[in-house]
């Protein structure tokens, strides 16, 4: 069923915020940094995984699908609520931590596309 899709993604969403905030107080940042991001690489990395075990039944690909799919959106709502000049404001962390953070991202995502490309399902 799709519904086990939304509860993967409903897993994987509370381990990203809370590695973004752990992340955001490590770095003295009063923010959630990446939290999303990381959810949706926890929730790539999960598909690959149940595709690889052959646990990935046609309902839980669906549920996991849409919400690829719902990704963009989501993200473009979350980012209108953010105070970008607060952020510039609050010094040079901000900036740094938003750097680094993409470029793990950019990092990872060629990592899992390498990996995703060696694998036929």
């Amino acid at each position: 069923m799709a519904i086990y899709g939304t509860a993967l993604l409903a897993l994987c969403t509370l381990i990203g915020v809370a590695l973004g905030e752990a992340l955001g107080m490590a770095l003295h940042v009063k923010a959630n940094v990446g939290g999303v991001g990381i959810a949706m690489m926890l929730l790539i990395a999960a598909r690959l995984w149940l595709a690889r075990t052959g646990r990935l039944t046609p309902g839980l690909k669906l549920g996991v699908e849409f919400w690829a799919f719902m990704y963009i959106p989501i993200v473009v709502a979350m980012a209108a609520q953010q105070n970008v000049l607060a952020a510039l404001e609050g010094g040079p962390m901000a900036v740094l931590t938003g750097v680094v953070v993409v470029a793990i991202c950019f990092g990872l995502v060629a990592l899992l596309s390498r990996t995703a490309g060696t694998h036929h399902d």
